[in-house]
């Protein structure tokens, strides 16, 4: 079991804390396998009656997973970075189909791996502290552990945006998405999670009186232009609709957007487009080792991992360099499916 994940049972729950600080909680595979051999061995204990994931200390929830070593095993043949890939995302299937709830309190930043941990979850509860995001098209990845069905969900374009741009979300703003079911103070969590302990099964009525009104929602005010600019899955349009539209928001967009691998961002609107029609998140997932076993090997994902995180010159040079340069055929390769035999599987019920 990893160190860097604890997992125990107290009073009539669960509990998961991840327990990795100086990496902000990032996932490795032996922290998802520590969490996976958790969740199967409470699915039949009848002491535990419901789940808690939470972090132990330090400013994050949960950064995402172990980038580095993903860009390093993509650069060779790939096999620890599908190994992960493969875990990770049985941990998320397992979540997501858990028959026990399940309350993930995401205070603080919760990006990535942390999104795909804490959107399965039936309770997801935000604070003050929550600054919600799925960054990858800046290193050249796309949101995955769900992404493509959790951010295609969104009301209007939003997961769109959100996919494409990388914007980072506060708890107000997760609350007015749907990102997030409660939001509780910080000051208030240590007490709801020891009333939840003694009492899993009012969790529904604690966390509503724990809750309060959050403050206003900052995208709110952005959503018509959202839904209206990021209305196209063709990622050439979407530019041509920033361009057109001249405001200062606009143009904050659009240079984010010029900052994205154009081959990540493609690859993001596909997903969602795709997600949007899934009737099985096995399906999902199915398709985004496909797509993560393919992407991790291109080399946008070495060189965004290169600019961003080692060299940290903040600028990537992206191969093909503009969206009109990413062709159809090149989303299509990466979007085929995996040799029969390495497909992803979900664990066995």
């Amino acid at each position: 079991m990893s160190e860097d994940v604890v997992t125990e049972v107290e009073g009539r729950i669960g509990r998961i804390r991840l327990n990795r600080p100086k990496a902000i909680h990032a996932l490795t595979r032996d922290m998802c396998s520590a969490m996976i051999a958790a969740l199967v061995a409470w699915r039949t204990d009848d002491n535990v009656q419901a789940v808690m994931i939470d972090h132990a200390e330090g400013r994050g929830f949960c950064a995402g997973g172990d980038v580095r070593m993903l860009a390093e095993s993509g650069a060779s043949d790939g096999s620890d970075a599908r190994a992960f890939f493969h875990e990770e995302y049985r941990l998320n299937h397992l979540l997501f189909t858990y028959a026990k709830p399940i309350v993930a309190f995401m205070d603080g930043i919760t990006m990535g791996g942390g999104v795909g941990i804490s959107q399965p979850a039936k309770y997801r509860v935000a604070t003050e502290n929550t600054r919600f995001a799925m960054p990858e098209t800046a290193i050249g990845l796309f949101p995955d552990v769900g992404g493509g069905w959790y951010l295609s969900r969104l009301s209007g374009r939003a997961g769109q945006f959100l996919a494409l741009t990388g914007a980072r979300l506060d708890g107000a703003e997760c609350h007015y998405l749907g990102l997030a079911t409660h939001y509780v103070p910080h000051a208030a969590l240590d007490e709801v999670k020891e009333r939840i302990a003694e009492h899993p099964d009012r969790i529904e009525g604690m966390l509503g009186k724990a809750s309060i009104t959050p403050p206003h929602a900052k995208i709110a005010g952005n959503l018509a232009r959202i839904n209206k600019i990021f209305a196209s899955d063709r990622l050439e349009d979407i530019f041509v609709a920033l361009e057109k539209d001249g405001s200062e928001w606009a143009e904050t967009e659009l240079a984010t957007l010029r900052a994205k691998s154009p081959q990540a961002c493609k690859v993001s609107l596909r997903l969602l487009s795709d997600g949007a029609n899934m009737a099985d998140f096995a399906d999902e997932m199915r398709q985004e080792y496909a797509v993560a076993a393919h992407v991790v090997q291109r080399p946008d994902f070495a060189e965004g991992v290169r600019a961003l995180l080692i060299d940290k010159d903040n600028s990537p040079h992206w191969n093909p360099a503009t969206p009109e340069g990413v062709t159809d055929h090149m989303i299509d390769t990466i979007f085929a499916p995996m040799p029969d035999g390495e497909e992803w599987t979900p664990l066995k019920a």
